[in-house]
């Protein structure tokens, strides 16, 4: 069968454009000729984030990875406003860090209720009702809106989870959980039998537990990706506790000091601060040990520091003198950790600042994608409208850049296919 859980995906997201403002004018019996009450376009729609707790994988995304939220409106006569263009809401799981595809640098932790606004949507242009002066009475253009903003994101989900069963595959992991929560894990005795991590909700008392999780089995060179690795070890990465179990007993050949030195190993190369998270050891299997074998990895154990626990999943012994101990040791320690929010570059892909000229053939050629709604706005028979253009060009540098490159008065400049004369 094939794996289901999906816990990294890249998305593409988009915001909503705003609406153009509209060039109309008043108009009504007995008036003759009435002013300017072209309306101003709506707000395009914003890209929100959303925790969802009914949601436990990042299974969703795997279909569709392109997001594009509802443009505004455009202006109307009567000085109407369009309509705004109306939220996404992209829902995720609790625990979903969002990363920038290029830098990978955290934009945000989704591990509270607070909704996050990922792109905010283009503001509505203005009616040419704004343009109206003293000396312009009949303006014959408006002010287009704002394109959105478009970014393309990671979506890693790593569960939030107190306590992280950590151990080789086959050690009793699953067995564990399936006896001290109501979760329900596949269990059978071969390798890998959890492909998935399973949460589950450990009570103690009433009104007290705490959310375990049972990460797959880890295997050498899972830090450097072999097997499951990084997909496994994202998720102890959270874990105020790690309990690790091994097999006592040895049954299978294997060595358990060695086990668990193997296993901290890997901890350690995936991330040193994982490594020195708190560790209780969980000898497991100890129904079928030999007292010297649970008497000799003990005194391994404690001479490292750490607190030993023999018990038998499948029979429960010693389990409740080790679930009481993670209680205790819980009350001590933070809360689960949060990823800070790292600083993101972001640059809008239709920034107003942007462009880019080059020399071909005697002719200076402007590229600036944020230009296109400008000049489709523009009358090219309207004096106004044209002075407009200049304006706009004039304001965001474009001028000044020509002139430093040393155009000269006659010389032709082209703008998205519209050629004009340049004149001081």
């Amino acid at each position: 069968m094939a794996n289901t859980f999906i816990d990294t995906a890249r998305i593409l997201v988009r915001s909503g454009a705003g609406g153009n403002g509209a060039v109309a004018f008043h108009r009504e019996k007995y008036v003759a000729a009435g002013g300017p009450d072209g309306g101003d376009g709506g707000r395009g729609g914003d890209v929100i984030l959303q925790v969802d707790d009914r949601m436990s994988t990042l299974m969703d995304f795997r279909y569709k990875r392109k997001y594009v939220a509802e443009n505004g409106g455009n202006g109307a006569g009567k000085q109407c406003t369009g309509k705004n263009g109306a939220p996404l809401i992209i829902r995720v799981p609790r625990g979903t860090v969002v990363r920038d595809a290029e830098t990978r640098e955290i934009i945000q932790d989704m591990s509270g209720d607070e909704p996050f606004v990922l792109c905010r949507g283009g503001n509505g242009g203005w009616g040419n009702k704004h343009f109206a002066t003293p000396t312009r009475q009949t303006p014959q253009f408006a002010k287009a809106g704002l394109p959105g903003k478009e970014r393309t994101v990671l979506l890693e989900l790593k569960l939030l989870a107190d306590v992280g069963l950590v151990g080789f595959p086959n050690v009793g992991k699953s067995t564990l959980m399936s006896v001290v929560s109501e979760a329900k894990p596949k269990i059978a005795n071969y390798h890998f039998t959890t492909l998935t991590p399973v949460l589950g909700v450990v009570k103690i008392a009433e009104g007290k537990s705490f959310v375990m999780a049972d990460i797959p089995g880890l295997i050498e060179g899972a830090s450097d990706g072999v097997g499951l690795g990084h997909e496994f070890l994202r998720h102890v990465d959270r874990c105020r506790l790690i309990v690790h179990v091994v097999d006592v007993s040895g049954i299978e050949g294997r060595d358990p000091k060695a086990d668990f030195e193997a296993i901290n190993r890997e901890l350690f190369n995936f991330s040193e601060e994982l490594s020195q998270r708190p560790q209780i050891v969980a000898a497991n299997k100890c129904d079928m040990a030999s007292p010297e074998q649970i008497e000799t990895f003990r005194r391994f154990v404690e001479e490292k520091g750490l607190e030993f626990f023999p018990i038998s999943a499948a029979t429960r012994q010693g389990v409740d003198a080790l679930i009481g101990a993670v209680a205790a040791k819980l009350d001590t320690l933070p809360p689960i950790k949060e990823y800070e929010v790292e600083h993101v570059p972001f640059t809008e892909v239709l920034d107003r600042q942007r462009f880019e000229i080059r020399v071909e053939e005697g002719i200076y050629v402007v590229e600036a994608d944020w230009l296109k709604p400008v000049l489709g706005m523009v009358d090219v028979d309207d004096y106004e409208s044209l002075q407009y253009f200049q304006r706009v060009l004039r304001n965001s540098g474009v001028i000044d850049k020509l002139e430093e490159m040393g155009i000269q008065e006659g010389d032709t400049v082209s703008i998205l296919g519209f050629d004009f004369d340049y004149v001081r």
